[in-house]
């Protein structure tokens, strides 16, 4: 393949795939202000910020396969068209339906962008400098996921929210015609696109995370409403987003069986299921949906509890995650040099005990008086975890995957941290509401509120995301103090879901410590093995040889004798 500049190239594939990976996170600090101005709900502003990842997460197999068969570098430029439409949506968006919609379709955009890029490095980078193409790539998508919050703040402070998605804007009409002169067409295997097991996969990602948001709304077993569709009404017998998490789980087993038996009859396939048989994949893959489940669902509980409770601005709280972000880029950088003292793994589950510990000991500390220094201080240290064990998942996830299945492996990692993305912030809106819907109405009795008016306040918290706490108070301090104690306490409850799936994240990378100790020792016996046959082989054939020359020998001896006798 000619590229006229691999570098130029690269420089193209890794601005596109900033953007996508900054649109992950620049809402995270904003929200509260989106909230404020569309007046969105809590549900509501779930999917803004996690319909995105569901999107993003669920087509990028399909995605992939389609740039294999027409064209990545097509598919680059449709998806950064695809993604500057959205975003110019999402900024002209004046009603919370319009904003989701918008946010839907920049993850198609993304999910087009993304595949295409680690596909086009990959076939014009070649040794070392395929290495350092990847690193390069790698530092971007975690610098930007870093840079999100400060952005978002500093835009939404200095001039309004929609900036946040018309910024995008003019960056790909500049971006996009000179990927179209910069990069070359490439194409993979033209692989048959598999419509069913995409629309299977794409479904049940979708209901089963509709049905951890929407559990807000309409109850998790008795159903709090009763949604209606033209004449139809769904039945009191089972909450509407129960059903539709169930569904989802159905249609998710659903899709294994279809790959699997694809698979057994030599049919292309969006996921081999046969990789997970493999510790390290498997266990590597668990770890690194749950270190995006707690990161993200962080990121949206966060700043609702730092602008609506501490009263920070949207700029400040920008700053306060930015100290998670320097606490992740400090030990990025480190983990190379702990990895080649310790092992990858072990730096893993260095960096997972860390955002355990740190996640807990914040728990342990929020409350509405809690000193924002302590609490940045807090947020560096699970960000030093954090980086530690995201910057060697992905070595550890493939390192015992065939080469010939590294793409797919390298899909399926992608698309685990974009599903645990999207659960964080599902369970940390749920984990919210829950703790509200269980504590507030004591505590406002409590405070001497009206039981008429209870209930009504309890609900309008939780829609409001905390944002109409000091409307409810009416300048009553000892209610708003009520307020924002129960909405820490709320954000206690976020923490401590998010603790407990990565500490089900730090428990898969000590059985992936077990798992890479085994497969290193199997690696080492077998070059022993091979060592010793070859030694073996190589001693058997130097006797051989040394037999025949000796045999050689005494044959031309005899010959000469006889020719001697004959002579005389």
């Amino acid at each position: 393949m000619t590229v006229k500049n691999p570098w130029q190239a690269l420089a193209t594939v890794v601005l596109g795939v900033s953007l996508i990976v900054l649109d992950g996170t620049v809402t995270s600090v904003s929200l509260p202000t989106i909230i404020a101005d569309l007046g969105l709900t809590l549900t509501q502003a779930q999917w803004v910020s996690s319909l995105y990842t569901v999107v993003f997460a669920a087509l990028l197999l399909p995605l992939g396969t389609l740039g294999d068969r027409i064209g990545r570098k097509k598919i680059f430029i449709a998806g950064l068209l695809v993604f500057a439409a959205a975003s110019a949506m999402a900024a002209a968006s004046r009603t919370p339906g319009l904003l989701i919609a918008a946010r839907g379709l920049q993850g198609i955009g993304g999910a087009l962008v993304l595949p295409s890029t680690l596909s086009t490095i990959n076939a014009i980078f070649r040794g070392k400098e395929r290495a350092t193409a990847f690193g390069i790539w790698g530092a971007a998508m975690a610098g930007m996921a870093a840079i999100g919050p400060l952005l978002g703040g500093w835009l939404t402070t200095d001039f309004t929210w929609p900036w946040i998605f018309l910024i995008n804007v003019p960056i790909v009409l500049v971006l996009a015609p000179w990927a179209m002169w910069v990069l070359p067409e490439n194409k993979g295997e033209r692989e048959p696109l598999h419509i069913g097991g995409a629309l299977l996969s794409t479904v049940a990602f979708a209901l089963i995370v509709f049905g951890l948001i929407e559990a807000t709304t309409y109850g998790w077993f008795t159903p709090k409403q009763t949604p209606s569709f033209g004449s139809f009404t769904w039945t009191d017998a089972i909450s509407f987003s129960t059903a539709a998490l169930i569904l989802g789980v159905v249609m998710l087993v659903a899709f294994v069986m279809n790959q699997v038996a694809r698979k057994g009859a030599g049919m292309h396939v969006l996921l081999d299921f046969s990789l997970f048989r493999i510790p390290t994949f498997f266990r590597g893959n668990v770890a690194a949906m749950t270190v995006a489940t707690g990161e993200f669902g962080i990121l949206f509980a966060l700043p609702l509890f730092l602008v609506n409770v501490l009263d920070l601005s949207t700029m400040q709280s920008g700053w306060m995650l930015a100290s998670l972000a320097v606490g992740a880029i400090v030990s990025g950088g480190a983990a190379r040099h702990m990895a080649h003292a310790i092992g990858a793994v072990a730096t893993v589950a260095l960096g997972l005990a860390i955002e355990v510990i740190g996640i807990g000991v914040t728990a342990l500390l929020i409350s509405p008086t809690i000193s924002s220094t302590l609490l940045a201080i807090m947020l560096a240290f699970y960000g030093f975890g954090t980086g530690l064990a995201s910057a060697q998942l992905a070595s550890v996830v493939l390192e015992d995957v065939p080469v010939e299945s590294s793409g797919m492996g390298s899909a399926t990692q992608s698309t685990f941290r974009q599903i645990g993305s999207a659960i964080g912030v599902a369970l940390a809106g749920t984990a919210m509401a829950a703790s509200l819907e269980a504590n507030l109405p004591g505590k406002l009795e409590g405070a001497g509120v009206p039981s008429q008016a209870v209930d009504g306040m309890t609900q309008a918290t939780i829609d409001s995301a905390g944002g109409a706490m000091a409307a409810l108070a009416k300048g009553n301090a000892s209610i708003l103090d009520v307020l924002h104690a129960a909405f820490a306490n709320a954000q206690v409850a976020v923490m401590l879901t998010c603790g407990a799936f990565l500490l089900v994240g730090f428990i898969a990378s000590i059985f992936l410590l077990k798992a890479d100790r085994a497969s290193k020792a199997e690696r080492i016996h077998s070059a022993q093995q091979h060592l010793t046959t070859n030694t073996t082989s190589e001693i058997t054939d130097a006797h051989n040889t040394e037999l025949e020359t000796h045999q050689a020998f005494h044959g031309a001896h005899h010959s000469k004798e006889r020719s001697y006798r004959l002579d005389a």
